[in-house]
């Protein structure tokens, strides 16, 4: 069985191919609008924004086509955006109209809560369908998204899952189907999920529709730190307090599609490689990452984000790449997200300065196309104390951990470079400037806690947490299982990222998740 990708150009639509094929079946992504028309099953999958996505399918001459097969009644799956296209109009671009197959809207959150919605959650089944033959009720699958769609006939709803308010997150009409979750990054749910569509069995159900609360997940991230060493093998690292090397060699701790492959089968929820060597000599499609990404994703079915080097640049063919092509290139080579660090400070102090957004930065370009979820402001802070916030211009706190000469307030100084050079922009201030700016996550690092095992920090934590209404990772510090723990439930954050004890096998994942399991809300993955 040949199945037909909907690939409208954004966003990773390898991580589809590749769990499709995983499952023994082949691909061909859609060329033309004749495609379309000629396919057996089709799966459109679908990220960014609403109105750029609606502005590819005409120009592509996709949207009579794609009505015509919708309109047969042939097997569909939508996900994410693919979802949201099926519907008449979203409020994210409200003059864009959408397909209008299903009656209905796409609306933003509206809760307290982080938006966008980032992780893993639960689904409640309204009705019996094929397409979850075989999960079990409390499985849990991988959400990304600020939009969620709002049907007018009830009919059509599958599931509902909740975040805040309770909101579809799946349909079904007929044999169109579509998710609100990312089957590809669900791993082993997700690749049923698939099978279900691909292969329908029997239309069985759990009966009654569930009534239970579906809760978000606390995300366990392992990080791999990768770079060349002196040998120029790209291998995985990491410092203390930024320092790769040990005896004047990279500590080299493996090999990095191994290691992912390893944290992904003992329930990591998130894999994240910080590429920590420039690779400037390199044309892009030479780049080693890209390479790393393509490998990880055809066996790793878990989100994956990739930081370092997302700017522009000129390569040693003379050929200059926009931040926007270099993102482009990781996200068609297995990225979901990319990570930006330096150049968000440079950017945000620029904002900060002018007050004005000029549009051509790289985290108003990316998000404009990818979405907000897409682009992670890493930030990398070290303590400054004083003796008085009386004549401090940066977001001051009282601290529990007076300094060298019994300060008893301090403030949180970003750097750049590898956290060689200190800038005076403060933490909270950035990630506040990079979140107008279209950010949709924090990666929240630690100078002053990175490779010490000494816990999380939780005052930096919560300063910046409270001040963001976007998803914080936790980073740095974390040495043991209780760790985790702390930041879980003293602090707002909703992941939490660790790479040395992992690496190191002072700690696994699963270790780590067992320990939380019944103590916060986890993912069992990795633990049965």
């Amino acid at each position: 069985m040949e199945i037909t990708l909907l690939d409208y150009g954004a966003g990773n639509v390898r991580s589809v191919v590749n769990a499709i094929e995983k499952l023994g079946l082949q691909v061909h992504t859609a060329a033309c609008p004749e495609d379309i028309t000629r396919a057996e099953k089709l799966v459109f999958p679908g990220v960014g924004n609403f109105g750029s996505m609606m502005r590819v399918l005409h120009e592509k001459g996709y949207v009579e086509p794609l009505l015509e097969y919708l309109r047969a009644d042939k097997p569909f799956f939508g996900i994410c955006l693919g979802l949201h296209a099926l519907f008449e109009k979203s409020l994210e671009a409200p003059d864009i109209a959408g397909l209008g197959f299903i009656a209905g809207t796409v609306r933003r959150f509206e809760t307290q809560l982080s938006v966008p919605h980032i992780g893993w959650n639960g689904i409640n089944i309204q009705k019996n369908s094929y397409l979850f033959n075989n999960i079990a009720e409390d499985e849990k699958f991988y959400f990304v998204h600020s939009y969620h769609v709002v049907p007018e006939d009830p009919e059509v709803v599958l599931t509902k899952t909740d975040y805040g308010e309770s909101f579809v997150s799946s349909i079904r009409a007929g044999n169109i189907m579509a998710t609100q979750f990312h089957p590809e990054k669900s791993g082993s749910a997700g690749l049923c999920v698939f099978r279900n569509f691909l292969e329908p069995g029997p239309e069985s159900g759990r009966g009654a529709k569930s009534t239970r609360r579906t809760k978000l997940a606390k995300r366990i991230v392992a990080c791999l730190d990768v770079r060349a060493n002196d040998e120029g093998d790209l291998v995985v690292t990491k410092g203390d307090q930024y320092d790769v090397r040990e005896k004047g060699e990279v500590r080299n701790l493996g090999k990095p599609v191994a290691l992912a492959r390893d944290y992904y089968g003992q329930g990591a929820d998130e894999i994240a490689f910080l590429n920590i060597t420039g690779f400037r000599d390199f044309p892009i499609e030479d780049l080693p990452m890209l390479e790393v990404l393509r490998q990880t994703s055809r066996h790793v079915f878990v989100p994956l984000t990739i930081g370092g080097g997302i700017l522009g640049y000129k390569d040693a063919n003379n050929r200059t790449w926009s931040p926007l092509e270099v993102a482009a290139e990781y996200f068609r080579s297995g990225a979901d997200k990319v990570s930006i660090g330096s150049d968000a400070v440079y950017i945000a102090e620029k904002y900060l300065e002018t007050g004005k957004k000029t549009g051509d930065s790289s985290i108003e370009l990316i998000s404009s196309v990818y979405g907000s979820q897409a682009v992670v402001i890493s930030i990398d802070p070290r303590r400054v104390y004083v003796k008085s916030p009386d004549k401090e211009k940066h977001h001051i706190i009282k601290t529990g951990i007076p300094g060298p000469n019994g300060e008893a307030f301090c403030w949180f100084q970003c750097t750049v470079k590898g956290g060689r050079e200190g800038r005076p922009v403060d933490a909270v201030t950035l990630a506040r400037a990079c979140q107008e700016l279209g950010a949709g996550e924090i990666l929240l690092n630690s100078i002053d806690r990175d490779g010490t095992n000494s816990g999380f920090d939780i005052e930096l934590i919560n300063a910046v947490s409270d001040a963001v209404s976007i998803p914080v990772i936790a980073s740095s510090g974390a040495g043991c299982e209780e760790h985790f723990l702390e930041v879980f439930t003293r602090t707002g954050a909703e992941a939490a990222l660790a790479a040395g004890i992992f690496h190191r096998r002072e700690m696994p994942v699963d270790q780590v998740k067992k320990y939380l399991y019944n103590k916060v809300e986890v993912r069992r993955g990795g633990m049965l």
